[in-house]
C-alpha cells in the first residue's frame, strides 16, 4: 500500500477542514463531520450526484477504527526478524509460477508499457503480485466508509479527509460505489493507490480513454510503471545483485547516515552509496552483471556469513511504493525469478 509520499505531503497539515478548530472537529458526530466533509468535495468540484451515491446510509465502521487502532508504532528497538524467512513465505513456488504466468498472459501490453516508462515488465508484474495477488485478493471495505470513518476517527485526519475528497473526484469520473472498494485503509485497485495517487498517476495502459485500475489489468500495469518513473526508475538499471562478502570485512564501517522523513529505520541496515569498482576494490564481488559506474549500497541483513545484495537508486523507488526492506527486497528477487 502506498502511504509513504502521502503521509509526508500530508504531515505538516494543521486542518482537515479549513476554518473549523481541531478539537471542534474532535467532538463532533459522525453525521455532522460527513456534513463538512461534503462540503469540502463540494467545493473542489465534486457534484451532487456522486457526493449523494457515495454517501447515501453511510456509517462509521468500528471494524475499520478496529483495525487503525491496532496498527503499531514505530519501532524503537534494534533488532530486525531475519530476512530469509519472509524471502522463503513470499517468493514462493506458487507466486513465482503466477507471475510467469501473468507475464505471459500480458505479454503484449506489458512490452508497450516497458517501452513507453522504461520499467521492466517483471517489476510490474512482481508488484501486482504483492499487492493483490495479480489481481485476485483487491480488498471488500467501502472505500467512502473506510475513509470518512478514519478521517472522523481522527488519528490521521488531515491524510484521510484530503483522501476521501479525492476519492469523491475518482467516483465523479463515472465509476459507481460498488467498484471502489478495498482496503481498509483506503487503498484500492490491482495496485492498491490510495485515491490521491490514482488521480495523480493513474493511466490508460489500453486506449479506451480511462484508467480503470480496478477492471482492467493493462491500466493497472502503466499505472504502476507511471508510478515507478515518477519516484525515479532507472532504465537500464538493475534494483540489485547478489554480492559476495569476504569473511571478516567490517560492513558496519560503511553505514549510511540516512534517516527517512517516513519510516526512518528503513536505511538503518543499509551501508553508504559507492560505485561498483569501489566495493570491488574493498572485496565485494557482484555476482551478476553490474556497472562499474553504478552507486550502490551494501545490505546484508541478516549479518555476517549470511547473503548480501548490492543495491541500486532503483531499489530506494521500491522502497517508494512500500518502506520496508522485506516488501522491497521480496519484489524485485521474485522480478529476478519471473524474468528467468
Amino acid at each position: 500500500m502506498i502511504f509513504y509520499r502521502i503521509l509526508a505531503a500530508f504531515g505538516a497539515l494543521a486542518l482537515a477542514i479549513p476554518g473549523l478548530p481541531a478539537n471542534a472537529q474532535d467532538n463532533l458526530s459522525f453525521d455532522a463531520y460527513l456534513q463538512l466533509l461534503i462540503a469540502r468535495a463540494r467545493a473542489e468540484g465534486v457534484s451532487e450526484a456522486t457526493l449523494q451515491r457515495m454517501t447515501s446510509g453511510l456509517q462509521p465502521s468500528s471494524r475499520v477504527i478496529e483495525l487503525d487502532q491496532s496498527q503499531p508504532g514505530s519501532s524503537s528497538g534494534s533488532g530486525y526478524p531475519p530476512l530469509a524467512p519472509y524471502i522463503a513465505t513470499h517468493v514462493d513456488s506458487a507466486r513465482i509460477s503466477g507471475g510467469r504466468s501473468a507475464r505471459a498472459t500480458w505479454s503484449g501490453p506489458l512490452r508497450a508499457i516497458e517501452r513507453q516508462y522504461g520499467v521492466p515488465a517483471e517489476i510490474l508484474v512482481a508488484i501486482w503480485g504483492h499487492e493483490t495477488a495479480f489481481g485476485a485478493v483487491k480488498g471488500g471495505f467501502d472505500l467512502s466508509q473506510s475513509l470518512a470513518t478514519l478521517a472522523w476517527e481522527g488519528r490521521r485526519r488531515d491524510l484521510f479527509a484530503s483522501e476521501w475528497v479525492a476519492l469523491m473526484k475518482v467516483a465523479d469520473k463515472g465509476y459507481s460505489r460498488s467498484e471502489l472498494k478495498g482496503s481498509w485503509a483506503g487503498a484500492f485497485g490491482n495496485p492498491q493507490f490510495l485515491p490521491s495517487v490514482y488521480l495523480r498517476l493513474a493511466t490508460d495502459g489500453d486506449g479506451d480513454g480511462r484508467a480503470d485500475i480496478m477492471n482492467n489489468s493493462a491500466d493497472a500495469l502503466a499505472s504502476i510503471a507511471n508510478y515507478f518513473r515518477d519516484a525515479g526508475w532507472r532504465t537500464g538499471q538493475p534494483w540489485g545483485v547478489r554480492a559476495s562478502v569476504p569473511s571478516g570485512f567490517n560492513v558496519n564501517a560503511y553505514r549510511s547516515p540516512i534517516v527517512a522523513p517516513v519510516c526512518s529505520r528503513v536505511h538503518e541496515r543499509h551501508s553508504v552509496y559507492k560505485p561498483v569498482r569501489e566495493w570491488r576494490r574493498l572485496g565485494i564481488q557482484p555476482q551478476r552483471a553490474i556497472g562499474d559506474d553504478t552507486l550502490a549500497t551494501l545490505f546484508q541483513p541478516d549479518g555476517p556469513g549470511t547473503p548480501a545484495w548490492l543495491l541500486t537508486s532503483n531499489y530506494r523507488v521500491i522502497l517508494e511504493y512500500n518502506c520496508s526492506n522485506y516488501y522491497a527486497m521480496s519484489v524485485g528477487l521474485l522480478a529476478d525469478e519471473i524474468a528467468n
